[in-house]
């Protein structure tokens, strides 16, 4: 972590120094800004805490509850939610609070004894270490916090306005603010009072029951619910041996538990199958007692019993499974017409809780769009940028929906009906990546090349999210995880990996350097110059040598900019390979040296020859304005 470059910090490095918006900040809602978040979800609070790196913007972010989430539904962090805490700066400390899955127990009749269940299998989390970043269980409410932490640290110093409900809205594009916001105040002195707000964007980030999504005539598509299960957090005691491992439990009855392990111990989540939804009978299902459902976990659990001592929480929840068409408020691609309006989250996409997949794949949608109105309302890429954003996501979500129907409906079978007693946890193990989150490929956009030259970099599949490995730094000869460098930032990287010269020679990656400083067709010259050029871009360089036979005075100059005030010089975007494991191997990256570009939001937008300076150029130059 850097953070003296702008004098001596002796507080909180992560507060960072207050700048544009972020100066006296107004403590009322304005009449008109810049973007207008509804809703503090998951996908709201990641894109505020975006939206905080770019000062410049004024964005507000509004709630209906009048304070912060205490009691959150969703529960289970996949690693690629990790992996972007880690960019947000608190994977460390939500790891250390969180309950950690490393295996999950699968549990079924006893062929001897079939109206007992028996453990039948242990299968790792992660059999093929598909990451460093763990699998975590932790309250809903707490990644909220951190993100908000995140937010109000930030230079633009973002905090939700609670209390405010939102009614309604009008888009008229010859407007300086298009979208005219309808909000009512629900609590306090000023309780019943409705107001118009105006805003350049506007993005729902409200929930199963988007009224920002009615307002622009979308609506949900999909399978009807046609299966009840019941969810409780509980204290209990109990005999059952699995209690503190993720299990998936069947039993002869037709019954199934999932039983997940919370945070802090103890307390745990079981979802109880409750069986088929009749006709038009999800009301009643959808008032089953707290007492039938802890009734129904112990018939599941037999020989085994529960005795609940205290409900933290209880619901239940029929399965659906529902799309919308579009993720903004264009109607037809083909007008020319280009977004005001967003859904994210579980307003545009819903399905299951069991695969643990609606916070992170709602926290990737915010953190997608996020730094892209960062760029377009910064007036660094066109608005058409934003088109990208449903055309990425839609696909994403339906993938979801697919891979959530599979693994809910084999939950809901009886044992007797897979033809290979083994199948469930198959299953389970062989589909680890996607629930892991790294499954997620973008296809050729605006930001995202295609891959033709992909050999160049194998393990840094163009459109997937850049995989990190171990480099060590020159300067100080310190073993890092080198993704792990990039900060939530809103900045482009570029990842230079060296040709064999050693530094100061003569070589690719010497002319590389001099091209990216100089070139009036370099990207980093549309950034500007000195720190204009380093809010844009994040550039470092891996020698293929090993730290200490790497000259750092002889590494070129674009790869040990200048910071701050004080002209600084910075030079922690200097590598080597690490002693114990060579990148250039183990992500198969050609000898010949390779540049991997990487979008703010981590995902790899292309590979190429540390020569093709005409592929790097053209390909921002569609980009950057």
């Amino acid at each position: 972590m850097q953070f003296h470059h702008y004098g001596y910090v002796s507080g909180d490095p992560r507060r960072l120094p207050a700048l544009g918006e972020g100066v006296d900040r107004p403590e009322t809602l304005p009449d008109n800004v810049d973007v207008l978040i509804v809703g503090t979800g998951p996908a709201g609070m990641i894109m505020a805490a975006q939206l905080s790196q770019f000062p410049h913007i004024r964005t507000r972010i509004i709630e209906r509850r009048t304070g912060r989430l205490e009691i959150g539904h969703a529960d289970g962090i996949q690693a690629r939610s990790v992996e972007t805490f880690q960019a947000f700066g608190f994977a460390d400390r939500i790891t250390a609070e969180a309950y950690r899955i490393t295996e999950m127990a699968f549990w079924k009749p006893d062929p001897d004894r079939p109206e007992h269940i028996k453990r039948t299998a242990r299968t790792p989390d992660d059999p093929e270490g598909i990451s460093e970043f763990p699998h975590l269980i932790v309250n809903q409410a707490r990644v909220l916090d951190y993100l908000a932490e995140s937010a109000a640290n930030g230079p633009a110093r973002i905090r939700p306005d609670f209390g405010f409900e939102f009614r309604g809205l009008e888009i008229n594009d010859d407007e300086d603010y298009p979208v005219s916001v309808s909000v009512r105040t629900v609590a306090g002195h000023d309780e019943g009072v409705e107001r118009t707000i105006r805003a350049r964007y506007v993005v729902g980030c409200d929930g199963a029951r988007s009224g920002v999504r009615s307002a622009i005539g979308c609506t949900l598509a999909g399978d009807q619910a046609n299966h009840a299960w019941g969810v409780m957090d509980v204290l209990a005691v109990t005999d059952f041996p699995d209690i503190r491992t993720k299990c998936a439990i069947q039993s002869r009855s037709g019954g199934s538990i999932l039983l997940i392990p919370r945070e802090g111990g103890h307390l745990f989540r079981m979802y109880v199958d409750l069986g088929e939804v009749p006709a038009d009978g999800s009301s009643a299902v959808r008032n089953t007692p707290i007492e039938q459902i802890i009734k129904r976990a112990n018939e599941i659990l037999t020989p085994y019993t529960l005795d609940v001592r205290d409900v933290a929480w209880h619901s239940v929840y029929e399965v659906g499974h529902r799309l919308t068409d579009r993720f903004d408020d264009v109607e037809d691609p083909e007008s020319g017409r280009l977004p005001r309006v967003f859904i994210t989250g579980d307003a545009c996409h819903t399905h299951s809780a069991k695969a643990g997949q609606g916070m992170n794949v709602s926290m990737q949608d915010g953190f997608n769009l996020g730094w892209k109105l960062g760029y377009v309302l910064t007036q660094r890429s066109p608005a058409s940028l934003l088109s990208t954003y449903s055309g990425e996501r839609q696909v994403v979500a339906a993938n979801l929906i697919a891979f959530d129907k599979q693994w809910s409906t084999m939950m809901a079978k009886r044992p007797e009906e897979f033809e290979d007693p083994g199948e469930l946890e198959a299953f389970y193990t062989r589909t680890i990546e996607f629930p892991a989150g790294f499954m997620t490929e973008y296809a050729p956009s605006m930001i995202t090349n295609d891959a033709e030259q992909q050999a160049r970099a194998n393990g840094f599949p163009v459109g997937k999210r850049f995989k990190s490995a171990r480099v060590s730094r020159v300067c100080d000869g310190n073993p890092l995880q080198l993704g792990h460098q990039a900060r939530a930032d809103g900045r482009w990287r570029l990842y230079v990996f060296a040709d064999a010269a050693t530094a100061g020679e003569n070589s690719a990656t010497q002319r590389l350097a001099e091209w990216l400083a100089s070139s009036p067709q370099s990207p980093l010259n549309a950034g500007g110059h000195g720190d204009a050029r380093n809010d844009w871009f994040d550039i470092k360089v891996i020698y293929q040598q090993r730290h200490e036979d790497v000259a750092i005075n002889q590494v070129p100059q674009v790869f040990k900019p200048t910071v701050g005030p004080f002209a600084l010089v910075d030079l922690e975007n200097v590598f080597g390979v690490a002693p114990d494991e060579d990148i250039f191997d183990l992500r198969g990256i050609d000898r010949n040296g390779a540049l991997v570009v990487v979008r703010p939001d981590q995902y790899v937008a292309d590979v190429l020859s540390l020569e093709d300076t005409g592929r790097l150029a053209a390909f921002f130059q569609r980009l950057l304005i």
